[in-house]
């Protein structure tokens, strides 16, 4: 998780320098601060290095977007961090495929810090789908792909190739 923290320091266009650590079983990320004590929990440093950035549309415009943003970043950090199992990723795949449906981003029309964090939660897992699984999960792998190609976001995370146009071998 600390990588990931960096990915969204550069990103946000932060200066990087930012010592990271990792706490305890479920090697909960802990930034240390120059003063005081440290913040922990990606949540809680990653909307600080929002605020930091001078970027706070990124947690949303409106109360409802802010919270909606939150729910998602909660959602991030209890459900696709604690999932482990091929039934975990399948129920995440499912929750998403459903919310995305009529959305473009997670917090519906704009994009968030909510969206940055799930697309770094998700990439391992997506890199490993198969084509059918992708096609199964249409809503999550538009959103995916829509997300890889926002500026900045993927950085040096590897392409994930979705297949857009279907070949039929008996076409005469």
């Amino acid at each position: 998780m600390a990588a990931e923290l960096e990915l969204l320091e550069r990103l946000l266009g932060l200066p990087a320098g930012n010592k990271y650590g990792l706490q305890g079983e479920r090697k909960v990320p802990v930034l240390q601060t120059n003063n005081g004590p440290g913040l922990t929990g990606l949540m809680t440093i990653a909307a600080h290095l929002v605020r930091q950035a001078k970027k706070d549309q990124l947690l949303g415009s409106t109360a409802e977007e802010k919270a909606v943003v939150q729910q998602w970043l909660e959602y991030r950090v209890t459900r696709v961090n604690g999932g482990s199992s091929k039934e975990d990723t399948r129920i995440i795949l499912k929750d998403l495929n459903m919310h995305l449906e009529d959305k473009v981003y997670l917090a519906g029309n704009i994009f968030t810090l909510a969206d940055i964090l799930m697309y770094y939660g998700l990439h391992h897992i997506m890199v490993e789908l198969t084509v059918q699984e992708k096609e199964k999960y249409l809503n999550v792998s538009r959103w995916f792909n829509h997300i890889q190609h926002y500026p900045g976001v993927r950085q040096h995370l590897s392409n994930v190739v979705f297949i857009k146009n279907r070949l039929y071998t008996n076409a005469h």
